[in-house]
């Protein structure tokens, strides 16, 4: 299945004729469980790539509607719903655009300003109602689950760190990760909050998009931007202002640990996050 402006036009003409004269075009950063085009100047149609990734588009046209209208920050509204077709064989979406460019260190003027509203988005996402909610598992890649399912998959990478000690302190973080859980009631998890999910616009947070990972459970996976984005003052900002205990906190280094160890980003250097992350470790202990 050949996913282009050419498929999204027809899936269009077929199940949204009022929209068919829009012009269509891809959208520069299509992400990488959609294929993502812009519907004339306010819309954007999201296609699934393939079956792993198609639940998501249902759980978010439930979710998203309900949880924008309590939060201080834009999220995405779907507004339509395609169905499944023989030539796409899952649901499919149309949500509101909104504009903004994905953040960067250079697009900030202010890191810890810029902190604090990361952290006050997520105190009030995490404070939104949870009645009726998925719970994390399968369909979110354990996005605030436990860490144990992941376990396996570290108990095969922390034997091939080659310094000693560095191997040392890696099997005691995550240990201690896999140690504790959240005890408190489940709270809201966006699964994925990564700076390539983040809209900024005049140098300030101006929205979070993609809830594919969307579920309730464990926050401590919302938090690994703390290290991979933030440093120093700017990250004691986000730390302070999100206010979580300190179990929670190593469950996120846990988090971050697993994703730079197992699931680094192609071409990047992994060793100067990793040494960020067994520093962190060895002041929060």
């Amino acid at each position: 299945m050949k996913i282009d402006e050419t498929f999204a036009k027809k899936l269009i003409e077929g199940q949204f004729p009022e929209w068919s004269s829009l012009p269509i075009h891809e959208v520069k950063n299509s992400g990488w469980d959609n294929r993502t085009f812009h519907l004339g100047e306010d819309m954007l149609i999201r296609i699934p790539r393939d079956k792993e990734h198609a639940p998501p588009i249902l759980k978010e046209y439930q979710w998203l509607p309900k949880l924008a209208t309590q939060l201080p920050t834009l999220i995405p509204i779907p507004i339509g719903l395609g169905e499944p077709t023989v030539e796409c064989p899952w649901h499919w979406s149309i949500n509101r655009w909104i504009k903004g460019e994905t953040v960067t260190k250079e697009r900030i003027q202010n890191m810890s300003a810029f902190a604090e509203e990361l952290g006050l988005f997520l105190k009030a996402f995490q404070l939104l109602d949870t009645t009726g909610g998925p719970e994390a598992g399968a369909h979110n890649f354990y996005r605030g689950g436990s860490l144990h399912a992941y376990d396996h998959e570290m108990k095969v990478a922390i034997p091939r760190i080659e310094d000693s000690q560095e191997r040392e302190v890696a099997t005691k973080l995550w240990q201690e990760a896999l140690s504790s859980q959240w005890e408190k009631a489940p709270v809201w998890v966006h699964g994925d909050f990564a700076i390539g999910n983040i809209l900024v616009e005049n140098g300030h947070l101006k929205a979070v998009i993609d809830f594919g990972q969307l579920a309730i459970g464990d926050p401590a996976c919302d938090l690994v931007i703390a290290w991979n984005f933030f440093s120093g003052k700017s990250r004691e900002v986000f730390k302070n202002t999100v206010a979580l205990d300190r179990n929670t906190w190593i469950r996120a280094l846990g988090w971050a640990f697993w994703k730079t160890l197992c699931w680094p980003i192609k071409g990047t250097d992994t060793k100067p996050l990793l040494r960020i992350l067994f520093e962190e470790y060895q002041t929060i202990r």
